[in-house]
């Protein structure tokens, strides 16, 4: 093959990837345009104009410096729930007990951030974020044992063991971990020492840069190890890959190990970033934003960041907008659901653009019966 051949073929496979890569980001892209544009009817008829509430959620997003660092602080706990329902579904699975793992995560942080004293910054902080990490990697390896062995489809487990996360970090917080200062009287953990915060960074909160690091950490873990290279085998087909080798029982629960890592480690960012205790309630959905930071990311590990940044600014910016635009603060949630309608059913978004199913799809789980 002659230069000029081989150039023309490099230029053609560039072209091609290229286009591929538009029509991936321009499933979620449109995705959003069109809750946008649904969410501004709904404020139509409710008596609020679009522009101003839209302006103003923009403005409580990103208005200054405040206002930015106040929506990466909302989406940081987002991209780890993010990441660990993507990396979930790299493996055939849909882990839908990510808040579970990330209230795990984030009481158990909380315990080691107020009960071991003495300890150095460069120590405590990063022994309660293992800490954290660890206990939702195993509350996660329930659903995938269970799965592995008895069949059980991690679905149905996985939301039973939420409720369970619930009442048993609940009962931690207003029973034998409760802060016993003479004032209080919720529930919730003491206050985590200063040994364990994860301070912010001239204003710039850290805790979102270990969130971006670890989208990186789990690039590289599936495209380049055997470890991820057997988890996405056995996602797209489990028989293909126990007929090559690989032990589909054991990657099936590890794939649910690390998943639940993931989202203890953003519990306990969370925790040791941003509340500095354990409090029930300060928590609530962030694991189940993760379904929607997923699927708008494609389950994609850096994917992931602009979606959890798009949600974080519509949650930092919702009061903004309901107090200067006089808007419901449901509506945030109402366009957010639209959102991961979209996407979830894109055959709209692909029928609009003309996206065959096999260039654009996402697998969200296997069959119920396997």
């Amino acid at each position: 093959m002659s230069d000029e051949q081989t150039q023309s073929s490099t230029q053609s496979n560039i072209v091609s990837g290229l286009i591929a890569v538009l029509r991936t980001v321009s499933v979620p892209v449109i995705a959003v345009l069109l809750a946008a544009l649904i969410g501004a009817f709904i404020l139509s008829i409710s008596g609020a104009s679009p522009l101003a509430a839209y302006s103003a959620l923009l403005k409580g997003a990103f208005g200054n410096m405040d206002a930015f660092t106040r929506t990466l602080e909302k989406a940081t706990p987002l991209v780890f729930s993010g990441l660990a329902v993507a990396f979930a579904f790299k493996g055939g699975l849909f882990n839908i007990g990510a808040q579970g793992q990330l209230l795990f995560g984030a009481i158990i942080s909380a315990y080691l951030g107020f009960a071991i004293e003495g300890l150095p910054a460069y120590i405590h902080a990063p022994l309660a974020l293992l800490g954290g990490a660890v206990a939702g990697a195993l509350f996660a390896a329930i659903p995938g044992a269970l799965k592995t062995y008895t069949g059980a489809h991690e679905v149905i487990t996985t939301i039973m063991l939420n409720y369970i996360a619930i009442n048993i970090t609940d009962y931690l917080a207003d029973g034998p971990w409760k802060d016993p200062s003479p004032t209080n009287i919720v529930a919730r953990t003491p206050k985590i020492l200063d040994s364990a915060v994860i301070p912010d960074l001239a204003g710039f909160p850290v805790g979102f840069l270990i969130s971006v690091l670890f989208a990186a950490i789990i690039w590289w873990l599936l495209q380049h190890t055997t470890v991820g290279f057997e988890i996405r085998t056995v996602g797209q087909n489990p028989d293909a890959a126990e007929y090559s080798g690989v032990k589909v029982a054991l990657t099936v629960i590890l794939a649910m190990v690390i998943s639940g890592f993931i989202a203890g480690l953003g519990g306990a960012v969370e925790t040791q970033g941003v509340v500095g205790r354990y409090q029930p309630g300060f928590n609530v959905g962030l694991g189940f934003d993760g379904i929607t930071i997923a699927l708008l990311g494609k389950t994609h590990p850096f994917g992931v960041i602009p979606a959890a940044i798009l949600v974080g600014a519509m949650e930092a910016g919702s009061s903004q907008m309901q107090f200067s635009a006089n808007v419901a603060n449901e509506i945030v949630d109402v366009i957010q659901a639209l959102i991961l309608f979209f996407v979830a059913a894109d055959v709209i978004i692909r029928w609009l653009l003309r996206i065959r199913e096999e260039e654009a799809g996402v697998k969200l789980t296997t069959g119920w019966g396997q």
